[in-house]
């Protein structure tokens, strides 16, 4: 017992570097081409990697990808992999699904941006409101964008300087939204590049599922939006408890402040995503990632109410320049792509296909989980699922982050790579998508089983 309590998740630091190793070696084996193409890293890029969260992947260096279709992933060393990733959500739908692969070689031809809308945008625009529920859009390219733009409206339609999160919340990298809490008060998030600003003068937090605290920093009336996720994804999974988001929408509406629902990750929830599913009510909403089938592509909107108040707004605006909008947002191959995702692939028929494997996926997993005696659990919110290297349910964001094992995680991760089973690199975050097979299912089932129990062995 006491070699466990010295470790992560139950496990003995021994064991957790004796599999690390173990697993590293079986990796680099395994892959001599990308070895060689990657050793001391990628030539010509910052640190090694085109993008500098590339290099936070567990795996002893970077896999490079000869294709992907569906489910699967295939690297340059001809090693398949079920892919339970799919890039962090961006291709939750698969990969290349072949209606937005006809859609993107179709609007190839006819010029990729122009900044005038295409024929397609006048279908996108009467499918956002069928599939979201509020009646008015914008398009932009990153769900980044698309929150900054949404909490400018906010504050101007509002006339209030601050804005409230949830500790442990995400979305993307609006600046505003990077503060946490330590020791109970709010802090600027550790390990920020370059940030000279407190950025807790302008940003309330408090935690998830807290509604004394919510009631709170909402009494003082200088809040001009909660912006929040419907789930806590980014810090070890985290469900709001009963009631949670009708006294939300109760306390911002009593006063007077807004409510943004970022689903960017909870998009998996089901068909119109959490906020569809479970019948809420926002001012404002955010999709990023797979709303365009994986061409980078977000959308935000608003209710009537707000369209209104931000139309007013705008005829008293001083000329000048808004702060929303870059040049690529809204281009036609964003449209196109959007158009078949939201026509042909964001459907019923494959939300249910994914909620049928996903909750098999949870209950094997569990039955995992138990059968090693580990205190360890699973989290589902429906195609996305997580295994959990600590005790849960969780209730808020201080007990996300305390779950949050990174050496043990790092080892699990490289082993089922090693197993032929990629999953996200952050919060072993699996997701299920309309192209994911039972025996891919089974196949994530056993090999996660077989490392569990070598841990607990």
């Amino acid at each position: 017992m006491h070699a466990r309590s010295s470790g992560q998740g139950g496990v003995s630091h021994a064991r957790i570097e004796e599999l690390g190793a173990t697993e590293a070696e079986a990796f680099r084996r395994a892959r001599p081409k990308s070895q060689a193409a990657t050793a001391g890293g990628i030539a010509g890029f910052l640190g090694g990697v085109p993008m500098h969260w590339m290099s936070d992947w567990p795996t002893p260096s970077p896999i490079l990808v000869e294709q992907a279709r569906g489910a699967s992933i295939t690297d340059i060393d001809g090693n398949p992999l079920d892919d339970f990733c799919f890039g962090d959500t961006g291709s939750m739908f698969g990969h290349s699904p072949p209606s937005v692969a006809r859609a993107i070689r179709r609007q190839a031809g006819r010029g990729l941006t122009y900044m005038l809308p295409s024929e397609d945008a006048l279908v996108v625009g009467r499918l956002l409101p069928k599939v979201f529920g509020l009646p008015t859009w914008q398009i932009a390219t990153t769900a980044t964008d698309a929150n900054r733009f949404a909490l400018r409206v906010a504050r101007a339609v509002t006339g209030r300087p601050k804005i409230l999160v949830f500790n442990g919340c995400y979305h993307g990298a609006v600046d505003e939204t990077m503060v946490g809490l330590k020791d109970g008060k709010a802090v600027n998030r550790k390990g920020l590049a370059g940030e000279l600003r407190d950025l807790t003068r302008g940003t309330k937090v408090v935690e998830f599922n807290d509604l004394p605290a919510l009631e709170t920093a909402l009494a003082d009336r200088d809040v001009a939006c909660v912006i929040t996720e419907p789930v806590l994804t980014n810090c070890c999974m985290v469900q709001p408890l009963p009631g949670f988001h009708d006294a939300l929408r109760a306390l911002t509406r009593a006063t007077g402040t807004l409510l943004l629902i970022d689903e960017t990750h909870t998009i998996s929830t089901g068909l119109g995503g959490y906020t569809r599913t479970h019948g809420l009510e926002p001012d404002l909403f955010v999709l990023g990632k797979p709303v365009a089938g994986g061409v980078p592509a977000s959308v935000w909107g608003m209710s009537t109410v707000l369209a209104k108040r931000f139309a007013a707004y705008e005829k008293t605006r001083e000329p000048g320049f808004s702060g929303m909008g870059t040049t690529l947002s809204a281009n036609p191959l964003q449209f196109a792509a959007m158009r078949a995702t939201l026509e042909e692939v964001m459907t019923a028929e494959n939300y249910a296909h994914m909620e049928r494997q996903a909750a098999r996926l949870e209950k094997g997993l569990a039955a995992a989980v138990a059968a090693t005696g580990l205190p360890w659990h699973v989290a589902r919110v429906g195609a996305r699922v997580e295994f959990i290297c600590a005790p849960g349910p969780l209730r808020n964001g201080s007990e996300g982050i305390a779950a949050h094992k990174p050496a043990l995680e790092a080892a699990i991760h490289v082993a089922l790579v090693n197993r032929g089973v990629l999953i996200a690199p952050f919060h072993n975050m699996m997701l299920v998508s309309p192209a994911t097979t039972p025996r891919q299912i089974e196949r994530l089932i056993a090999a996660f089983g077989d490392i569990a129990a070598k841990l607990a062995a």
